[in-house]
């Protein structure tokens, strides 16, 4: 990541709560994170009914877990260890199943390719469950988020869906959804308002091209743009509502014993919920407008 110049606003992860830095002045350096609340269950209790379903392939190993730790308040990393309520839910999961795991921060666009290379289990990355993803990997749905847009708090545009963009530069993160809805309406807007989507390796890095005038707007998951916004010193603001409202889903290997890995992660997240860990998890990272019912804890429950 490329150090930043007075004013300059980024994130730092490993591989996406993420870090947050605002350098507010030649020197100044504010390192902000979330304020987290207390809660009395955050860390699940073993089920043995749940751990039966999870296969044998999957037992007496660790489980290799993929994670993009740049996209706070879901996933980031505080100094060497990785925060935030995706990281929470999946270390509640595992104590749930009985099943060891390790945390990597890697790319988000090299995520599913692991997971079908076998090298990860499972994909903890803030994944919206899409029917193309779903030709990939299999997806446990736990959570709901949108689209949100910001954008310098100096900043006269607007949004009110897509057709916003048209005659703008907009920024994202390689490999979203946002990225590809964003590219969507390129074709759509007129040759007089040119789109032009302008994709970063990181949130970071799509961060840094907002503030510095390289994009006129950042794209990003809603309850992230929030996020962002809140730890800017005033620098951003939110655009607009939020849009797309879809389900996010942690990602298993699109195999037999990846379905059942994917199973038992379901029955395992249900039972979080009945016991107050998976409300406490939410509310500790202040993302509890994204909470689903158990009817929409199923696998492969993408909407488009």
């Amino acid at each position: 990541m490329a150090h930043g110049a007075n004013g300059e606003i980024f994130m730092q992860r490993s591989t996406r709560v993420r870090q947050f830095w605002v350098v507010v002045g030649v020197g100044s350096l504010i390192f902000a994170t979330a304020g987290l609340a207390g809660a009395t269950s955050l860390k699940g209790k073993y089920s043995a009914s749940d751990a039966a379903l999870v296969p044998s392939a999957y037992k007496n190993t660790t489980l290799q877990v993929a994670t993009d730790a740049t996209y706070p308040p879901d996933e980031s990393m505080s100094g060497t260890k990785m925060i935030g309520f995706d990281v929470d839910m999946m270390g509640a999961i595992a104590t749930t199943l009985g099943v060891k795991y390790k945390e990597n921060n890697i790319t988000f666009d090299d995520i599913i390719g692991g997971i079908k290379g076998g090298k990860y289990a499972i994909g903890n990355s803030s994944f919206t469950d899409e029917k193309s993803r779903e030709k990939s990997v299999n997806f446990v749905d736990y959570f709901q988020a949108g689209e949100g847009v910001y954008a310098l708090s100096t900043s006269s545009v607007h949004f009110s869906g897509l057709s916003s963009f048209c005659g703008l530069k907009v920024a994202v993160e390689t490999g979203t959804t946002e990225q590809s809805d964003a590219q969507s309406e390129v074709a759509k807007c007129p040759a007089s308002k040119k789109l032009t989507v302008r994709s970063y390796p990181t949130q970071t890095e799509a961060n840094a091209a907002v503030l510095s005038g390289q994009a006129n707007e950042g794209f990003v998951d809603s309850q992230v743009a929030g996020y962002i916004v809140s730890l800017a010193g005033g620098k951003f603001k939110l655009v607009g509502s939020a849009i797309q409202v879809a389900p996010y889903g942690i990602a298993t290997p699109k195999t037999p014993n990846g379905k059942k890995l994917a199973l038992a992660i379901e029955a395992a997240l249900k039972t979080l919920v009945s016991n107050g860990t998976y409300s406490a998890i939410l509310a500790k990272w202040g993302v509890t407008a994204g909470a689903i019912p158990l009817s929409k804890m199923i696998l492969n429950g993408a909407t488009s």
